[in-house]
């Protein structure tokens, strides 16, 4: 559980200060200075006087006493409220006594609050009236030092004006800040080399804490300024993987470091106060992670989830962080969708498509009649309109599923309280039910729904949470009937997640949040239209020039909820569904089966299995060069083989075809149709005829029985590039349009065809109604080769920009895109893995999910110019400008 981690995290650190305090005891937007040793005098000069060890906490906006003792009360004592700050002792009947001993801190206050008496967490007690508490130092030689300081921040907090408070304390804090730097001597090694140093906060829920931050060639650190909870935080660079900006409050500050691959929760954020500094600081991180560990972004975690290498939650857990969503700012907490709609049945049925919620519509459009109410109040609103006077996630929501294991982060949202008893997160089936009917409730849930750890629905820290309406005590969270316990409901959940259902109708919900209907007239036709504040660029608050102002605005934001960043602006494609993978797969293996008869021969298996595929994709990085033959004069440009395997026919830039036998190892043909570069060549079903493409602008027929040519399709005005054939259909591509096509493939089963052209553009088109389905722009040149992958989902094409990118066909969506040193000429895939053929002449194996080369072959001395592989995955063969044919094998 993302929550439960950090918790875990913060609670050893405090073990490792042994303190009772932690900074949610401050306000928000309070900062923790200094502390001192010091006694809280009580009764003082009476026969009752005793002194209380503690430590005296000196903060932005407060004064806070922890005692040594658990069974005393933490105080804390808002500067606000003071009514004189001096040194006790130098005024009055205290004169004697400040000879007899050293000079104490008076404290003269209107209010005091008294916190974790017993170190139970409970709502904060508050006491009024005028009173006067004295604490002594027990390095007297620093209160004179502490007053003025508590003088100054108590000018502070008594301006007027928020804005003039904030910019107050903020000057005092940038003050402290410049007086002081990282220590050197904390550094891990003495052979460390200082990259940069800078100012910064480190973040966690509700609560930021200022320091210094520090990068090395190996290592960063964090020193707060106030030495709490640890003197420092040290990451090592290379445990790093992920690393994030972040917007904090609505500004480019925030940078968010994690050392594991799909935790939620991250190793360090921290927000610095000038763009340009966390731009470097991310800069020097993001270098050193390119040599060690693959970037990845939201198309290429799309990628993994379609071919079901990721879960729904995987993949939920990956779009939040990339949408600037995380676990240490609680008004951007990762957002998950509710998936069930059944909390009263005994027995929950995942097979009942009524047992879910409707994915494609936001919360507050399930119900018909409260949206109809909405959409009247919406059309009578002046602009700015909106639909949902409330978010569907903010710090309240977040807390209000959580208190029970985050009460204190409650306290310091509500200023000290617990919120009313009958509006806590008493029961799952009452929640559901209000964010169906409630006029303002339309929350969504947090990953902890859907995670391990049931805690946060168990009262076992034995809270007060208060009593409700009828009597009954707030204490565990009441489940539905369908659950058995705690971990049977989020057990529950969890198979819901990944239901066949949620699966089919993810991509709807995920258009709503992250995608192209969260904003603009696609939200406005899905009802998803929020407050204008809550997305981003909703407010630029540098443009706000009244301090009081853009301190109000940035709280309403902060408070209210924010927009995850929009990831997609095209609909998310669906993902591939195990029902529709095994049909996709058995309609292409009939269609190959159907065209190419399998005969004996050394090239075939028992059995063309889908096994026997993945075997050969498993073990595509043991290639090895098996025989090498030099038989064209110029550019191998075409390979074609026999269904048995034991012929072979290239086409090449010299002009000729060429018949090569496996067995005999010889050549058996040469032919010449013309003058003209042949650019293609293809076996027609049967193995007796041979078509090849020219840059003469012809097509020509070969007969194998006889021979001879057979025939000449005259079909263009310029170079034909490529041809493909399928039942009695021939399919060429040639530059003689107006934009020059380079290259087309078939999908398995022949109902879409895939084009690539000189300008860069790929084409797919449906050739059962013969119309363009989609036309990408993804390379800035040639498109060397495009090829759709064996369930017809994705396509895969390379260009001589050098990328390989895959395309969603449903959709149109470039969904994955990565860069190659050298362009790739031709290649061949599996949907996951690619073999291609470099301009350099090696080929390199590409795991796309993984975003990486997998092993690099040399091969030849030019580049790759035409790749062919046999139906079993297992065999082979690769032509090159070098003129040389080279036959591969795979080494299990």
């Amino acid at each position: 559980m993302a929550f439960t981690r950090k918790r875990q995290r913060e609670q050893q650190l405090q073990l490792y200060s042994k303190e009772r305090f932690s900074l949610l005891l401050l306000n928000l937007e309070e900062y923790y200075f200094e502390q001192h040793t010091a006694f809280h005098v009580q009764h003082q000069g009476s026969p009752e006087e005793r002194k209380i060890r503690g430590s005296l906490k000196i903060c932005s906006k407060s004064v806070i006493f922890e005692p040594d003792a658990i069974s005393q009360p933490i105080l804390k004592i808002p500067l606000r409220d003071c009514l004189k700050i001096g040194k006790h002792g130098e005024n009055g009947a205290n004169k004697h006594f400040a000879k007899a001993k050293s000079l104490g801190i008076s404290l003269i206050f209107s209010q005091v609050y008294f916190i974790k008496e017993h170190n139970i967490v409970a709502p904060y007690k508050i006491e009024r009236g005028k009173m006067e508490y004295v604490f002594q130092l027990e390095v007297s030689g620093k209160v004179e030092d502490v007053v003025e300081t508590l003088l100054q921040l108590h000018r502070a907090s008594c301006l007027d004006k928020l804005g003039d408070q904030m910019a107050m304390i903020t000057a005092i804090l940038q003050s402290r800040l410049a007086r002081t730097s990282f220590d050197k001597n904390r550094f891990q090694s003495v052979s460390e080399k200082l990259h940069m140093e800078c100012k910064a906060e480190m973040v966690t829920p509700l609560v930021t804490n200022p320091g210094h931050v520090c990068i090395t060639d190996t290592n960063l650190y964090f020193q707060p300024l106030n030495g709490y909870p640890k003197p420092v935080v040290q990451i090592t660079l290379q445990d790093v993987r992920r690393i994030y900006k972040r917007r904090h409050g609505l500004m480019p500050l925030g940078l968010e470091v994690f050392c594991t691959e799909d935790d939620l929760c991250s190793d360090i954020y921290l927000k610095f106060y000038e763009p340009q500094d966390r731009d470097d600081l991310y800069f020097y991180i993001a270098t050193y992670l390119e040599h060690h560990v693959a970037e990845h972004t939201a198309e290429s975690y799309m990628l993994q989830w379609q071919r079901g290498h990721l879960s729904n939650y995987q993949y939920l857990l990956h779009l939040n962080n990339l949408a600037d969503r995380s676990c240490n700012d609680l008004s951007q907490y990762p957002v998950f969708p509710w998936v069930i709609s059944d909390y009263s049945s005994p027995e929950l049925d995942l097979s009942n498509p009524a047992t879910f919620r409707d994915l494609s519509k936001p919360v507050g459009a399930l119900n018909p009649e409260r949206l109809e109410r909405l959409l009247t109040r919406y059309q009578e609103m002046p602009e700015p309109k909106f639909m949902y006077g409330s978010h569907y996630s903010s710090p309240g929501y977040v807390l209000f599923y959580l208190v029970r294991i985050a009460p204190e982060y409650m306290l310091c949202l509500q200023n000290g309280r617990f919120d009313n008893a009958d509006r806590m997160f008493n029961s799952i089936a009452e929640t559901w039910k209000n964010c169906l009917d409630g006029a303002t409730d339309f929350k969504e849930l947090i990953p902890e729904f859907y995670d391990e750890d049931a805690s946060f629905l168990i009262n076992s820290l034995k809270l007060d949470l208060g009593k409700r309406q009828g009597g009954q005590m707030v204490d565990d969270v009441e489940l539905p009937a369908w659950a058995s316990s705690p971990q049977d409901f989020l057990q529950k959940n969890k198979d819901a997640l990944e239901s066949s259902y949620v699966s089919e109708h993810l991509h709807e919900w995920i258009d709503l949040i992250f995608g192209y209907k969260q904003k603009g007239s696609e939200a406005i036709g899905a009802h998803n239209v929020f407050h204008p504040l809550t997305y981003e660029g909703g407010v630029d608050l540098n443009s706000i020039e009244d301090p009081d102002d853009k301190v109000a605005m940035l709280t309403q934001i902060l408070e209210f909820g924010q927009t995850p960043k929009q990831l997609f602006v095209t609909p998310h494609p669906r993902r591939i569904t195990p029902k529709f993978k095994s049909l996709s797969q058995a309609s292409s293996y009939n269609a190959s089966m159907t065209d190419s008869p399998v005969s004996p021969g050394e090239e075939s298996f028992e059995d063309l299995t889908e096994e026997s595929k993945t075997l050969a994709w498993n073990n595509i990085t043991k290639l090895q060069l098996h025989e090498q033959y030099k038989i064209h004069k110029e550019a191998v440009t075409g390979i074609a083989v026999s269904c048995n395997g034991s012929s072979v026919f290239t086409t090449s830039q010299d002009s000729t075809l060429k018949m090569f036998s496996k067995e005999s190892k010889m050549l058996q043909r040469s032919i010449s149709f013309s003058n003209m570069a042949l650019s293609s060549c293809l076996l027609l079903p049967g193995d007796t005829t041979v078509i090849s493409s020219s840059w003469d602008n012809n097509v020509y027929f070969y007969s194998i029985a006889f021979g001879r040519r057979q025939d000449t399709l005259m079909g263009h005005d310029d170079a034909v590039s490529k041809i493909c054939w399928h039942n009695d259909r021939l399919y060429s591509a040639s530059w003689d349009s107006t934009v020059k096509v380079n290259t087309i493939n078939l999908n398995a089963v022949s109902t879409l065809l895939v084009s690539g052209t000189k300008e860069g553009l790929v084409n797919i088109w449906d050739l059962t109604t013969a119309t363009l389905l989609h036309q990408i722009s993804c390379h800035s040149g040639t498109v060397c080769d495009a090829a759709f992958s064996p369930d017809s989902r994705h396509v895969l094409s390379t260009g001589v920009d050098g990328c390989l990118n895959v395309i969603d066909v449903q959709t149109g969506m470039l969904i994955s895109s990565m860069a190659s040193e050298e362009p790739q000429r031709c290649f061949v895939w599996d949907g996951n893995s690619v073999l291609s053929g470099s301009r350099t002449g090696e080929l390199l194996v590409w795991d796309l999910l993984g975003a990486k080369v997998s092993e690099r072959i040399q091969g030849h001395t030019g580049a790759v110019t035409c790749i062919w592989m046999n139906e079993q995955c297992s065999s082979i063969i690769t032509g090159g400008e070098d003129r040389q044919v080279m036959f591969w094998k795979l080494q299990y």
